[in-house]
C-alpha cells in the first residue's frame, strides 16, 4: 500500500462524492432470548452506632430477561430512561460486555464469532479519537484499517469522503478532532445531528443491513423512522414490536395519550419511569404502574414474540454465499504490513504534536543551557564534578523517558479497546508501529541535550568519546521508555502508575549504590534490573579508562582513575556485559508491556 498517497487524498470536492457502491452486503438476523445480566456490588452497613465498611457483595440484576429480534432491512431503537439498561443491552449484543451474562444471542442462528465481529460496526456513546488528527485523516485511517482488501486504496478513501459528506462535516473536514486539552471540532460537529445520524442509519437499513441503536429522547420525526422499538424499564422489557403499533398496544392495556400533540417517545419514557399523566391511572403509584406494564408484557407480548422467532427461523445463506463471506471476513481486513504502515503513519502524525511541542522543546533547550553553565568546562582535576555530571546524565535520561512513556497505554486504553474490539488490527502491528514511531520522538531531544551540554561541560572533546556518550544516552532513553511502557500497560491507571513508578525509580537508584555504599544483599539485586546502573557504568567508560591519571593531590600528584573510591566501587570495564544487560531490558520490558496489552479489547 502506498501510504504516502494519503496526503494528496485528504483534499476533495463535494462534487466528487457520489453514491458509493458497497461491494458486498452480508445480511444478518440477530435474535436475543431471555438475556439476563448480573453484577456484584459492595454494600455498606451500619452496626452498633458505628459505620462499618462491609466487604459483602450483593447481586444486582441489570437486564431481566430481554427478548427480541432484528432482521436485515430493519432498524431497532432501544428506549428507556437513564439506568434502564439500554446501553448495557447494546454492549451485550455487540459482545462488548463481560461478567455474568446469560441467555441466547445468535447471529444467523450462530454464536458471535470473530468473523461476525469484523462485519459489525459498533459506536459508543462517548467515542474516542486521536485529538491531533483532522476529521478527514481520522476517517481515512479508519477506512484503511476496517475495509477489506477487496477495496482499493482509492475506494477506501472515497468511502471515507462520502461519510464526511453524508454527515455534513465538509466545512470542518480539515479541523483537528480535539480532546480534553486540545480544542478541535465542536460536539455537534463531532457527532452530527440526531436527525442526520438516524437518517443515514435508516438508509443503511434499507440497503439490507441490520441496525440497532440506543437513544434517550427522540423527536416525533425520528421516532417514526424506527421499524421496531424495545422499551425498557429498570431492566425489564415492557414493549417490543413495530413502532406504529406501540401506541395501540398501550392503549389496549389502559395507558393512552391524553393529548394528540404529545410526542409518543416522551409518553413511552414517562411510562417506563412509572409516570402516567392524566386519565384514571394518574393516582397509581410508580411501582404499581411499572409492575402492571411488566405483567402486561409477559401476558400479551412475550409468547407472541417467541412464536415469531419460530416462524421466521434464521436467515439462510446459500452455501456459495456463506463460503465467500467467511473467506472475506474470516481473515483480518488487511495484511500485517498494511496495518503496520497505516498505524505508523497515524502514530507519527499524532505523536509529533506531543513530543515536539514548544513546551517540550523549550524545556530541553533551557535546561541544557543551565546544565552546561553549571558544569562549565569541568575537567578531570575536579573528577567528582565530572562524575556528578555523568551521573546526572544517567539520572535525567532514565527518569524523563520513564515518566513520559508511562501514561501512553492508560491514555490510549479506550481507543485501543474500541479498535481491538472491532478487530481493526492485530495487536502486534499496533505495538510495533507505536515502538517504531516513538524512535524519532524519543531520540531527537536527548541528542539535542547531549550536543549542547557535552561541549559546555568540558567532557573529552573527541568524536569517539562524544559518540560513545551519545549512544549510551540514547540507548538508556529507549530502555527507560520500555520500563515506563511496561508499568503503564500492567497497571493501566495513570495515578496508580505514577505512584508505583516513583517507588520503582527510587528503589533502582538506592539499590544501585549511588547513595548507599553498603547495600544489603537481599535488595542489592535490584540494580541488575535498573537501566540507570548500567547506563552510569557505560558513561564512565565512555570518558575514562582505569589507567587514566587525574590530579589527586598538591604539587601535581596524580593517581589512576581506576583507584578513585567511587569509580572503583562501580568498576570500569566489562562494557559488553552492560550493553547486553541493557539490550535484555530493552526487549524484556517491552515484551512485558505487550503481554499486558493482550488482555485489552479482545472480542468475546
Amino acid at each position: 500500500m502506498e501510504i504516502k498517497q494519503l496526503k494528496d487524498q485528504t483534499e476533495f470536492d463535494e462534487q466528487e462524492v457520489t453514491s458509493f457502491d458497497k461491494k458486498r452486503n452480508f445480511p444478518v438476523t440477530l435474535k436475543f432470548d431471555n438475556v439476563v445480566y448480573k453484577i456484584k456490588t459492595k454494600n455498606q452497613g451500619f452496626c452498633n452506632r458505628t459505620w462499618i465498611n462491609k466487604s459483602k457483595l450483593e447481586e444486582k440484576i441489570i437486564l431481566k430477561g430481554v427478548t427480541g429480534e432484528v432482521a436485515p432491512g430493519e432498524m431497532l431503537a432501544m428506549l428507556g430512561p437513564s439506568g434502564s439498561g439500554k446501553t448495557t443491552l447494546l454492549n451485550a449484543l455487540g459482545r462488548r460486555l463481560g461478567g455474568d451474562l446469560s441467555g441466547s444471542i445468535t447471529y444467523n442462528g450462530k454464536p458471535f464469532s470473530n468473523a461476525m465481529n469484523r462485519r459489525t460496526g459498533f459506536v459508543t456513546q462517548d467515542d474516542k479519537f486521536h485529538p491531533h488528527l483532522t476529521v478527514t485523516e481520522t476517517l481515512i485511517f479508519t477506512a484503511l484499517l476496517r475495509l477489506p482488501q477487496s477495496f482499493t486504496l482509492e475506494e477506501k478513501i472515497r468511502q471515507a469522503k462520502e461519510v464526511i459528506f453524508q454527515l455534513g462535516l465538509t466545512k470542518c473536514k480539515n479541523n483537528i478532532m480535539g480532546g480534553a486539552f486540545v480544542r478541535g471540532v465542536s460536539g455537534g460537529e463531532g457527532r452530527g445531528s440526531a436527525q442526520q445520524v438516524v437518517s443515514i442509519l435508516l438508509e443503511l437499513a434499507r440497503g439490507g443491513r441490520t441496525v440497532l441503536m440506543s437513544i434517550h429522547q427522540p423527536s416525533m420525526n425520528i421516532f417514526y423512522m424506527f421499524h421496531k422499538i424495545l422499551l425498557l424499564s429498570d431492566g425489564n422489557p415492557i414493549y417490543f414490536g413495530k413502532t406504529e403499533k406501540s401506541m395501540e398496544y398501550f392503549s389496549n392495556i389502559g395507558y393512552s395519550i391524553s393529548n394528540a400533540n404529545t410526542n409518543p417517545a416522551d409518553f413511552l419514557l414517562d411510562l417506563a419511569e412509572g409516570v402516567c399523566l392524566g386519565g384514571s391511572d394518574s393516582e397509581k403509584g410508580i411501582m404499581e404502574i411499572k409492575q402492571e406494564l411488566v405483567s402486561a408484557y409477559k401476558t400479551n407480548l412475550l409468547d407472541r414474540i417467541k412464536e415469531e422467532f419460530l416462524e421466521t427461523g434464521n436467515l439462510q445463506l446459500t452455501q456459495f454465499e456463506e463460503q465467500v463471506n467467511e473467506k472475506q471476513f474470516g481473515q483480518w481486513n488487511t495484511s500485517w504490513i498494511q496495518e503496520f504502515l497505516v498505524l505508523l503513519k497515524r502514530d507519527l502524525k499524532e505523536r509529533k504534536h506531543e513530543s515536539f511541542s514548544s513546551l517540550n522543546v523549550g524545556q530541553i533547550l533551557v535546561f541544557s543551557c543551565i546544565c552546561g553553565l553549571l558544569w562549565w568546562q569541568s575537567s578531570s582535576t575536579h573528577l567528582q564534578d565530572q562524575m556528578g555530571f555523568l551521573f546526572f546524565y544517567s539520572l535525567f535520561w532514565s527518569v524523563r523517558p520513564f515518566y513520559n512513556s508511562m501514561p501512553t497505554f492508560p491514555e490510549e486504553r479506550m481507543m485501543l479497546t474500541k479498535e481491538r474490539s472491532s478487530s481493526m488490527y492485530r495487536l502486534s502491528s499496533y505495538f510495533i508501529a507505536k515502538t517504531v514511531a516513538d524512535l524519532p520522538m524519543e531520540l531527537v531531544l536527548p541528542t539535542v541535550f547531549v550536543i549542547i551540554t557535552y561541549w559546555m561541560g568540558g567532557l573529552k572533546p573527541t568524536a569517539e568519546h562524544f559518540f560513545k556518550t551519545l549512544f549510551v544516552i540514547l540507548y538508556s532513553a529507549l530502555v527507560s521508555q520500555g520500563v515506563g511502557l511496561a508499568l503503564g500497560a500492567v497497571v493501566m491507571n495513570i495515578r496508580a502508575a505514577l505512584k508505583f513508578g516513583s517507588v520503582i525509580v527510587e528503589t533502582f537508584f538506592l539499590a544501585s549504590g549511588f547513595y548507599v555504599q553498603n547495600v544489603p544483599k537481599f535488595i542489592s539485586w535490584c540494580k541488575y534490573i535498573s537501566p540507570t546502573y548500567f547506563t552510569y557504568k557505560l558513561l564512565l567508560a565512555s570518558q575514562y579508562k582505569a589507567d587514566d591519571l587525574y590530579q589527586c593531590g598538591p604539587n601535581n600528584v596524580t593517581c589512576k582513575i581506576g583507584s578513585y573510591p567511587a569509580i572503583e566501587k562501580i568498576g570500569l570495564g566489562n562494557d559488553a556485559i552492560s550493553i547486553i544487560a541493557l539490550t535484555v531490558m530493552l526487549v524484556g520490558y517491552r515484551v512485558i508491556a505487550y503481554l499486558a496489552l493482550m488482555r485489552i479489547g479482545v472480542a468475546r
